[in-house]
């Protein structure tokens, strides 16, 4: 395994802009045993011509065609023609530090299978960065150094798709790309969690995000917070939802309104709680509102909590403590 051939699968769809940046930084890594498998999603600009010239130079570097339409049809049509033992993805718009692949593949192979190499991240914008973006670069990047990602697992996608290198056997193990379900990268994040493959920590950045108003996380529909509720949702429900548990769902904003409609569309039954006292006492879709204290009334209660704002967060977290509950298990942010 000392010089084991290392796939990178980059799926593309004109980012024609990006694309000879992207490859430049893969051409300048310091491991050189790697193979780059980059799908073409039917591009209607100059990529697939960038791509072929540097098919024709590089061995390295195999272009295919789509075999379907999308960006999960491109990651399988990329894995089907891969040959290495190692998995990784790249962004065709983002850019590889020059020990990227050196230091995931050196943690993966001392850690051996059953673990993910991961590395931090760092945005970067001609436009500059939004306050946001900077919280969730240091917020994965703190999890990242501790390799506690899925301590987090229902805010946000703490395993995004260019900064996970996986053994084949581990990736195949947790259904690799076979699954339809949008974010992609959040889906297959809960996936390596349910296979329990151990994150392994990292503390160095080694991609570098770029961040720009047509970039596909901006635009597509299928990264919209309905499908990132929806896709948490289908999780909660399938990996830590106890139906002899008393569920509670905190928080009547937007996203709290939204998982509320969902379960009741499940017919889930659920107390539904929050600290607003022009809402504590009313009903929406029918269902009453209670003050959080009810939960002190419940004899096992588990919570599904909406409440995205910081302060409010670290007041229900030391409330959640003090009635003895523990993240992952009985209570769960959504946010």
């Amino acid at each position: 395994m000392k010089d084991a051939l290392i796939s990178i699968l980059i799926p593309f769809k004109n980012t024609s802009a990006y694309l000879v940046s992207c490859l430049d930084s893969v051409l300048r890594q310091s491991y050189s045993n790697w193979e780059i498998v980059a799908v073409d999603d039917h591009s209607t600009d100059k990529s697939r011509l960038i791509l072929e010239n540097y098919s024709l130079a590089d061995s390295r570097i195999q272009l295919r065609t789509n075999e379907g339409i999308g960006i999960i049809e491109a990651l399988r049509t990329a894995y089907k023609y891969c040959r290495g033992n190692i998995i990784t993805r790249m962004d065709s718009d983002d850019l590889m530090l020059p020990d990227k692949l050196l230091v995931l593949f050196q943690s993966l192979q001392k850690n051996g299978a059953g673990h993910l190499a991961v590395g931090g991240v760092k945005y970067f914008s001609k436009l500059g960065i939004g306050d946001g973006y900077r919280r969730y670069e240091l917020w994965l990047n703190e999890l990242t150094a501790k390799g506690t990602n899925y301590s987090e697992l229902y805010k946000e996608c703490v395993i995004p798709s260019p900064s996970w290198m996986a053994y084949r056997k581990d990736l195949e193990k947790s259904g690799g790309f076979n699954e339809d379900q949008y974010p992609e990268d959040y889906d297959l994040t809960f996936r390596f969690y349910q296979q329990n493959l151990k994150v392994i920590p990292c503390r160095l950045k080694l991609h570098l995000w770029r961040d720009y108003p047509s970039r596909t996380s901006r635009t597509s529909n299928h990264y919209t917070q309905n499908y990132f509720l929806e896709l948490k949702l289908y999780y909660f429900l399938k990996l830590h939802y106890n139906q002899n548990r008393e569920l509670c769902l905190w928080g009547a904003g937007s996203k709290g309104k939204k998982l509320a409609a969902e379960l009741l569309n499940r017919n889930i039954d659920f107390y539904w709680i929050c600290d607003n006292p022009k809402k504590i006492g009313k009903k929406i879709y029918g269902k009453l509102l209670y003050h959080y204290q009810k939960l002190r009334e419940l004899e096992n209660p588990q919570s599904i909590i909406t409440v995205a704002n910081d302060n409010s967060q670290k007041q229900i977290k030391s409330f959640l403590h003090t009635s003895g509950q523990n993240p992952l298990k009985d209570y769960f942010f959504f946010c």
